[in-house]
């Protein structure tokens, strides 16, 4: 289809929409709730479990969209994030171009797919590549960063107001017309800038931000990072040492986005995210190394404080190191702020995505996933692996992606996935342990998989019923030991003997009332057969194929 005949079709179908508008059922707006500690992301008045992927960089365009959507069916993908590109928005200063996003909708409906927009306007990755040319064309009015050396740097200064009031102004009217264009909120969730900061620098130093630089702190920045103010108030430098600038420069980059932010939410109040490049968890190095300005984990609380119109923090994790991978979804994974995955990539790291579930994630998106760059779908090919470990995990939980975020969002749910080193793992459940080995034979203890791609869930439906599934790997349950043990926490793994326990002096031992194969269909478990025999008497085995067991327990 040629641009012009798709922009055509967009004007059309986006005409049509707004015919339709009236007639559609209100829904209440998706929004971030927190309860007990634990957070959701609620579409359509009820926790979502966001299973999504992320679109290459210039794939959302009416020439190209037709490459996104076989590869989403074949991912399973409940939502897909796609970038709406400032430069296209707002070709000319004041003239606005809906026609992309009002293809982009109608085409997303067709699909029965959600979406998240990524809003590339004064940042991406650092750079104002995504600025409108009338703006790339006048540096001195939409300033760039200055660096120590004096040099214009790839990146936009944070202090550029005329910067500010632009990126306000287009995206309060793209918010404006989603909010028209979209009542039943096919747009769940909206990304503000794309991993906004500066490399090669490791702040802005014109004059006007090393005048502010040479001023005190705000209060708020030193509460919100430990540090005692005084009379008078310390500067940068006196309160954070060698990590001032860094400091600075977050606070620079939160307080800008917060103001786009807050101007778009005025407009429509879809929930708002800002992504992070990463720095290394284990080994973070010096500044200078990694991405200065954005969220990375040492200046969380400066964003969170400095632009309080972001719902959530989310790291873009593509660390091909397990460890460094998990130690991510831990610091990300706050009390004030929901864990949100909204970047990934590899092969390896799909099975994380049970990780990021047993630190209660909203949602898990791979980037890069459509077939605008050709698609080698050659079996065993590196491409082809990384889209059948992600569409492993969506097929297994889509089904029963509502019922999982409610369990979730309850305290209910447990998922592990297999660390080098560790082939068992034991989940507590009150007076029940879920027992997880991997690699283990019909009657063996687990001594780990080749490679590490188990993967287990259990969920607790009611005291002793339990939802269980999983992939390459053994889960079974026993009693959870004496009631000093349950208090303490200190559990020893029982996988590979009979599942059994002393509990006020007399040994328990666990026994499957019942153990259901089905699947679920519109928030209801359907039961297809029972496991028993070869099935059970070793405990309950996960391969590739997606199974789900509803398993119900008891003792003798």
């Amino acid at each position: 289809m040629k641009i012009k005949d798709a922009v055509l079709v967009a004007l059309v179908a986006s005409n049509i929409a707004m015919d339709l508008n009236a007639q559609v059922k209100p829904q209440p707006i998706p929004q971030i709730v927190k309860k007990d500690g634990r957070f959701a992301l609620f579409v359509d008045g009820a926790p979502y479990l966001m299973l999504g992927a992320q679109v290459h960089n210039s794939s959302t365009w009416p020439a190209t969209l037709s490459q996104v959507w076989p590869a989403m069916a074949f991912l399973n993908v409940n939502t897909v994030e796609a970038p709406i590109y400032w430069e296209q928005f707002e070709p000319k200063q004041g003239q606005f171009d809906y026609s992309v996003v009002d293809l982009l909708l109608a085409q997303a409906r067709q699909h029965h797919i959600r979406l998240v927009i990524l809003w590339f306007g004064t940042w991406k990755n650092g750079s104002q590549h995504y600025m409108p040319e009338w703006m790339k064309l006048d540096p001195e009015r939409y300033s760039h960063v200055i660096d120590k050396n004096g040099d214009l740097a790839d990146s936009p200064s944070p202090f550029a107001t005329a910067s500010l009031e632009a990126d306000k102004t287009a995206f309060t009217v793209f918010m404006r017309h989603l909010k028209a264009a979209d009542p039943q909120h096919t747009v769940i969730m909206i990304q503000v800038e794309n991993e906004a900061g500066t490399w090669g620098s490791l702040r802005d130093y014109s004059p006007p931000a090393q005048k502010l630089f040479e001023a005190p702190v705000p209060p708020e920045v030193l509460s919100a990072m430990g540090v005692k103010s005084g009379s008078p108030a310390p500067i940068w430098q006196e309160a954070f040492g060698p990590e001032a600038e860094v400091n600075f420069h977050a606070w620079a980059v939160a307080k800008y986005v917060g103001q786009v932010a807050t101007a778009g939410k005025a407009a429509y109040p879809l929930p708002m995210y800002v992504n992070a490049a990463l720095r290394d968890p284990l080994k973070p190095g010096a500044p200078g190394s990694y991405e200065s300005g954005g969220p990375t984990d040492n200046v969380l609380p400066i964003w969170k404080v400095a632009a309080p119109a972001i719902d959530i923090l989310a790291p873009d994790i593509y660390q091909s190191n397990p460890v460094a991978y998990l130690k991510e979804l831990e610091l990300y994974h706050r009390d004030d702020n929901a864990l949100f995955i909204p970047e990934t990539g590899g092969a390896a790291n799909a099975r994380f995505f049970f990780s990021a579930l047993g630190l209660g994630a909203i949602g898990f998106s791979p980037f890069g996933m459509d077939y605008t760059h050709g698609h080698d779908t050659a079996p065993g090919s590196r491409q082809q692996q990384e889209f059948d470990a992600y569409a492993m995990n969506y097929r297994l939980i889509g089904p029963m992606q509502r019922e999982i975020a409610r369990l979730n969002l309850e305290g209910k749910l447990k998922a592990v996935a297999e660390e080098q080193g560790k082939p068992t793992q034991v989940l507590p459940f009150g007076d029940w342990n879920a027992a997880v080995s991997y690699g283990a034979s019909r009657e063996g203890q687990g001594a780990g998989n080749a490679e590490p791609t188990g993967r287990a869930l259990v969920a607790q439906l009611k005291d002793n019923q339990f939802l269980v599934t999983g992939f390459f790997c053994r889960i079974d349950f026993r009693p959870a030991g004496t009631a000093e043990q349950r208090k303490s926490g200190n559990i020893v793994d029982g996988t590979g003997q009979t599942p059994s326990a002393q509990i006020d002096g007399k040994w328990q031992h666990r026994q499957f009332l019942k153990v259901e194969e089905g699947t679920f269909e519109n928030g209801v478990f359907k039961f297809q057969r029972i496991w028993n025999g070869d099935e059970t008497d070793w405990g309950l085995n996960f391969g590739a194929e997606p199974v789900v067991l509803r398993v119900s327990l008891a003792t003798y």
